[in-house]
C-alpha cells in the first residue's frame, strides 16, 4: 500500500485587477524571511479542482486535451488530472507587501492553494530569466 502524506496549504492565488498575488498564510510569515531578495520563484500549488478519486485515477491523457495527440502517461505531461496534485510554476516577483507576493503572471487558478515556495536559483536552469539573487547564495 502506498504511503499517504500530510500537505498543508501556506497559502492561496488571487486573481485581482491589479494582477495576480499570491497571499500567504499569517501562520508562515516567518518562513518569508529573505525572499525579497529573489527575483523569480517556484511556486507549487494544489489542482483542487482536480481533487476525487475518479480524476486522480486517470493515469493517461491526450496532451493539452487534443484528441489528435497520442494518450500519454500523465507523468510525461502537465496534465492537472494526476494521482498526486502538485502543480509547479515559476513566477516573476514584481513585490511583496506583507504576506502578499505579486507576481508577473501565475498560471494556476484563483483560489487556488499554494503548497510551498522556492527562490529560483539559477542551477535550476530557467531560460531567459533576469535573475536576482540575496549576496549569501
Amino acid at each position: 500500500m502506498p504511503k499517504c502524506f500530510k500537505i498543508v496549504q501556506v497559502g492561496s492565488v488571487e486573481k485581482t485587477a491589479d494582477g495576480p498575488l499570491i497571499r500567504m498564510e499569517p501562520a508562515y510569515a516567518e518562513a518569508m524571511d529573505g525572499l525579497e531578495g529573489y527575483s523569480h520563484l517556484a511556486v507549487f500549488y494544489w489542482f483542487h479542482e482536480n481533487d476525487t478519486p475518479a480524476l486522480r485515477g486517470v493515469l493517461q491523457v491526450h496532451p493539452r486535451r487534443n484528441p489528435n495527440n497520442p494518450l500519454t502517461g500523465v507523468f510525461a505531461t502537465h496534465a492537472p488530472l494526476r494521482p498526486n496534485l502538485i502543480a509547479l510554476t515559476y513566477c516573476q516577483v514584481i513585490r511583496i507587501d506583507g504576506l502578499v507576493i505579486h507576481v508577473d503572471e501565475i498560471d494556476a487558478r484563483d483560489g487556488s492553494p499554494v503548497i510551498d515556495i522556492k527562490p529560483y536559483i539559477p542551477i535550476d536552469k530557467l531560460n531567459n530569466a533576469v535573475i536576482r539573487l540575496p549576496k549569501w547564495v
